[in-house]
């Protein structure tokens, strides 16, 4: 059974906040994604940032939207184009997500409607709407679980969110949830460089499985094949990955099925 979260007083909610505020204030990060904001930009950031590193995304950030400035151009994209520029972000399935949704005149504010959109879950619907909008939404991410997790629960193991999000609602700076969403996600990097992750105590923390010999690696070679040259067979795949035939074509049908590649007679096109 979770535990009942202690609200923390309105003083200790004012000190909380000068603590994460004193430190973005004096050392938050110059991201790209955090000048020129436009719902556009906000989105490929957050799409992005699922499941990749900072440092690489912001390798690749400007190259995305010098190819796909906005929602049209990237509407249009071709698939050949769209891996070719998305290529070392891994987790590719996202750049086809982004194409089906940029479809859409305008970026929704409401988490419903971000929801029904391919490729958004809870948390990136939460950081559209704070980031995009400035609206004074609750959401989670790891970063913010473990700053919530290392000053509130400095003694206790197996938390879950629902502790934390009452903690993340009353503390929410609501005149400027953009900035203070931005310090969290700052004070928890720091959090991160400094001290053994508070989040190993977290009940939803899962260690990433290796990538090495992994699926995700098979799809990823397989897809940078197809980003040299367009038209492919079976034979020619695993000669060129050096992966196990069977796995080679297991990934091709489900390649097929997700829209990443098309099946030409013998060879397969994208």
């Amino acid at each position: 059974m979770k535990s009942m979260t202690e609200i923390p007083s309105s003083r200790s909610v004012a000190l909380f906040r000068k603590k994460v505020y004193d430190h973005y204030d004096n050392h938050g990060r110059k991201l790209p994604w955090r000048k020129n904001l436009t719902p556009y930009r906000v989105l490929i950031s957050e799409i992005m940032l699922q499941q990749t590193q900072v440092e690489r995304v912001i390798e690749k950030y400007s190259d995305f939207l010098a190819a796909f400035p906005d929602f049209p151009s990237l509407a249009q994209a071709r698939t050949a184009k769209l891996l070719a520029v998305w290529s070392g972000m891994g987790y590719n399935r996202r750049a086809l997500a982004l194409r089906s949704l940029a479809g859409q005149v305008r970026l929704p504010k409401v988490r419903d409607e971000l929801l029904a959109l391919p490729g958004i879950g809870n948390y990136t619907a939460g950081a559209i709407m704070a980031f995009a909008f400035n609206l004074p939404v609750v959401f989670m991410d790891t970063n913010i679980r473990r700053v919530y997790i290392h000053e509130f629960f400095q003694d206790r193991t197996g938390i879950h969110d629902d502790e934390l999000l009452p903690l993340v609602d009353r503390t929410l700076d609501r005149e400027n949830p953009r900035k203070w969403y931005n310090a969290l996600m700052d004070y928890g990097t720091k959090l991160k460089r400094e001290q053994v992750n508070p989040n190993r105590r977290s009940l939803h923390y899962v260690r990433q499985s290796p990538f090495e010999n992994s699926n995700r690696q098979v799809r990823g070679k397989i897809l940078q094949e197809f980003v040299r040259e367009s038209r492919l067979t079976a034979a020619q795949l695993v000669k060129r990955t050096g992966c196990d035939q069977d796995r080679v074509q297991q990934n091709l049908v489900q390649l097929e099925k997700e829209g990443f590649i098309r099946k030409a007679g013998r060879s397969y096109t994208v």
